[in-house]
């Protein structure tokens, strides 16, 4: 659990294979630390006969691995020698949490690419295996993501990244081309879209799938020169669209700060009239290491797009110390007040699109999530009593000391401290919703899975506790036997919530109705 005094202590062995006898490795340099072993990238050397070998990140002698102290302000890339000795090749420091990625080994292993964020930006950077560094490869104010290739011949990294291209949203993943010695990046997917690659085995071809929510998906094959060789295909929704659909439309608004922007997808009724007026429902997922905004064109999240047909505008929109394909500054926003951090933007979030369109009314907004989300929808309610009228909240975290350690210590941060005498010790406390129960004013619905793995359903038995030693009116349901993604519920449960938006939003109360009829009406399908 966050916070305990002693954590896991992760040790390193190597096993001689002929005589099956262990080896302890000292790598030991934090306490409570964690050990990351990389494998190999798959190549075809990987596979022996019918059996695939996974190989170590090395040669024969080392191999390569990362070591993180357990506030994860420090973590170190090093490599270990089969003879029990280790050396560091790269130290990384801040004051937030660190992320890092496996190493890219080039030059016959002499070099290695190491991805970065200690400019605030997430870059490649040329290291010899030494742990010289020899040149930052990538810098600007944009994120690179996963590499996709490296040809040796030339010195070219083909890698994804986001944010560079300007006046697009900056989440829209995009490939490039640029030399280990750095450069101008060069752009080998053009077009104002969301694009997913995936290469060929040898690094000389990709397929680009592409696509915005608001667009047809397509999907093209081209080289590593950047040249189309075909177009593949682009996805038919004639039958889509003669049922009714329509496209959601992405929007920008800005953060409470009044300068970061933050980037949103409104999902509105399929007979939407802009002449009446509607109220408007978020979808909320904090993050850290994620938002729960759709890019490219596919299911929308928890089934917004299905949601607005009883009669809302559904939104869901980013917020700082969100999606970590941003800034270092943008991600950890959150850091050290994990319960409010994001509250603030979903609700001037809402504000500007109501000053912007007259058929949202600002006067019944309502906020739904789950997991992170629950926790967010909650504490929206809470935090902002006046202003959120009517809350959904599933599988939430509400009380983030007896969540996972992983991610509580994480994102919220943990602090060391170090006595005289060398002993150390870990500080830890964090905001919880049932600590502002008190708070509630309009409806909320608390919803869990009695047997979830992930959440613990104690995290919203002790917010239901909370809310009733407060004298608080309100909605609970346990759903027997589902675990944290609700099962064979999960239809149920959407019900339940639509209901629960159009009794309190739209004055529609299905109260003195049993069943459900919707559900009732679905037929299995037949062959």
């Amino acid at each position: 659990m966050p916070g305990e005094v002693d954590s896991t202590e992760t040790e390193l062995y190597i096993f001689d294979v002929a005589s099956h006898q262990p080896k302890r490795i000292n790598v030991a340099a934090f306490k409570n630390q964690t050990l990351t072993l990389w494998s190999k990238d798959a190549s075809k050397d990987n596979f022996k006969g019918k059996y695939y070998i996974n190989y170590w990140l090395g040669n024969s002698q080392e191999f390569y691995m990362a070591r993180s102290s357990r506030d994860l302000k420090r973590i170190d890339l090093i490599a270990v020698n089969i003879n029990g000795t280790h050396r560091v090749l790269v130290e990384e420091r801040m004051n937030v949490y660190i992320d890092i990625r496996k190493p890219k080994l080039i030059a016959g292993g002499k070099q290695f690419i190491h991805w970065s964020q200690r400019d605030g930006w997430g870059h490649f950077y040329l290291y010899d295996i030494s742990g010289k560094l020899i040149n930052q490869i990538t810098r600007g104010e944009y994120n690179c993501n996963e590499i996709l290739a490296y040809n040796e011949s030339t010195g070219t990294l083909y890698f994804q990244a986001n944010g560079l291209e300007k006046d697009i949203d900056p989440y829209y993943n995009f490939l490039y081309a640029v030399n280990k010695n750095g450069g101008a990046p060069k752009l080998l997917t053009p077009g104002n879209y969301d694009h997913q690659i995936e290469s060929n085995e040898y690094g000389n071809y990709f397929i680009d799938n592409f696509s915005r929510v608001n667009t047809v998906p397509q999907s093209n094959l081209y080289s590593t020169s950047g040249q189309l060789i075909m177009k593949l295909e682009e996805a038919d929704l004639s039958q889509l669209f003669a049922a009714g659909y329509k496209f959601p439309e992405p929007f920008k608004v800005k953060a409470g700060d009044g300068i970061t922007d933050l980037y949103g997808v409104m999902y509105k009724p399929f007979d939407f009239d802009s002449t009446k007026t509607y109220p408007l429902i978020e979808y909320v997922y904090p993050g850290p290491q994620t938002e729960s905004v759709n890019k490219s064109f596919g299911r929308s999240m928890d089934r917004l797009d299905r949601l607005a047909q009883m009669g809302f505008i559904v939104i869901s929109v980013g917020n700082r110390g969100g999606h970590p394909a941003r800034s270092k500054w943008y991600h950890t926003y959150g850091y050290g007040n994990l319960r409010d951090y994001g509250l603030e933007d979903k609700k001037v979030a809402a504000e500007q699109l109501a000053d912007r369109y007259s058929f949202i009314d600002v006067n019944r907004v309502g906020i739904t999530g789950h997991s992170g989300g629950g926790f967010m929808s909650t504490a929206a309610m809470l935090v902002y009593p006046d202003f959120f009228k009517v809350a959904v909240s599933g599988a939430g975290n509400h009380e983030n000391n007896i969540y996972n350690r992983w991610w509580s210590e994480r994102h919220h941060g943990v602090q060391e401290q170090i006595t005289e005498k060398g002993d150390t010790t870990f500080i830890y406390n964090i905001n919880k919703n049932s600590e502002l129960a008190k708070n509630l004013k309009g409806k909320l619905l608390i919803v869990t899975g009695d047997v979830d793995n992930n959440v613990h359903p104690a995290n919203s038995i002790r917010m239901v506790d909370a809310l009733i030693k407060a004298n608080k009116r309100f909605d609970f349901v346990l759903l027997p036997g589902q675990a944290h993604s609700f099962g064979n519920m999960t239809e149920y449960f959407f019900w339940k919530m639509a209901d629960y938006f159009a009794e309190h939003l739209l004055g529609e109360s299905k109260m003195h109705e049993v069943d459900i009829m919707e559900m009732n009406r679905e037929k299995p399908l037949t062959r």
